[in-house]
């Protein structure tokens, strides 16, 4: 038994570094508007079309020496670091998710999905300053799916109403992403970007009011204490991108969001 679910995370593992190559693809084509659906992958600097044994994830990069097999130029770190980060990320929503039901395992997949969306707007954010619409509306998607997926097989720990579940994730995306908004407006947007209230509309209507909210805390917390570490070390006016802030705060609600609640819940209830 104990080999069987180690084999497991070991395929989650790969399958999720083959996900973090295409995340890589992402990561530089959409803020260049480039298309990363047809066109084939190929080096940054010489322009070759890359062979397949050249984009084994992780392999290939340590293999090639973090070099282009036709050009020699560097390749960036990036790309095994988001491969392996990854396929770590997806070992870890399995870990935690359970795979006790059909709708845990579906779920699981749907939040790694998610996963891979966030990092990629976490990098694309921190580099341009903007998280592509594209990218929000794919979590607004996979929420939707969520919702569609627990409806129609109507189990979990507890069997709620349909409403009332749906009122759960209908609420999720509008209760952070409507306070963001009114900041937005009040600011005269120089408070909030507007990709960042797209993002946790979405991302609300994947996880529901009780988790995304707790998501804004603390990606707030973690945005205030690293900025304010980023501004001490460093002489530049530096601004704020905080789609990687608010992205961390969504994961780690994915994470442990379930257990926070119920411990939470435990300590004001008795």
């Amino acid at each position: 038994m104990l080999v069987e679910i180690i084999l497991i995370h070991i395929f989650i593992f790969i399958f999720g570094t083959l996900i973090g190559s295409f995340t890589n693809v992402l990561i530089y084509r959409l803020p260049k508007h480039e298309n990363f659906v047809t066109e084939a992958s190929h080096c940054m600097s010489c322009g070759h079309r890359l062979k397949w044994y050249d984009l084994v994830p992780l392999f290939s990069w340590l293999f090639l020496g973090g070099k282009c097999r036709y050009c020699k130029t560097k390749i960036s770190g990036q790309y095994p670091l988001v491969e392996a980060a990854n396929g770590i990320g997806y070992v870890l929503i399995f870990l935690v998710g359970g795979h006790d039901s059909l709708t845990s395992i579906l779920y699981c997949i749907l939040c790694c999905l998610c996963f891979s969306i966030l990092l990629t707007i976490s990098i694309i954010d921190a580099r341009t300053y903007e998280i592509p619409v594209g990218l929000n509306i794919a979590i607004g998607i996979l929420g939707i799916i969520h919702l569609i997926i627990y409806i129609t097989l109507d189990v979990g720990p507890e069997r709620v109403s349909i409403y009332e579940h749906f009122y759960d994730y209908l609420i999720g995306a509008v209760c952070v992403s409507g306070f963001l908004l009114i900041l937005f407006i009040v600011t005269g947007g120089r408070g909030i970007g507007g990709g960042d209230i797209k993002l946790m509309a979405a991302a609300g209507l994947l996880l529901g009011w009780k988790h995304i909210i707790p998501a804004l805390m603390f990606g707030a917390i973690l945005g205030s204490i690293i900025h304010i570490i980023l501004m001490k070390v460093s002489d530049k006016d530096r601004k704020l991108a905080f789609g990687p802030y608010l992205s961390a705060g969504i994961v780690i609600m994915i994470l442990i969001g379930d257990r926070l609640i119920d411990w939470y819940t435990a300590l004001i209830w008795g």
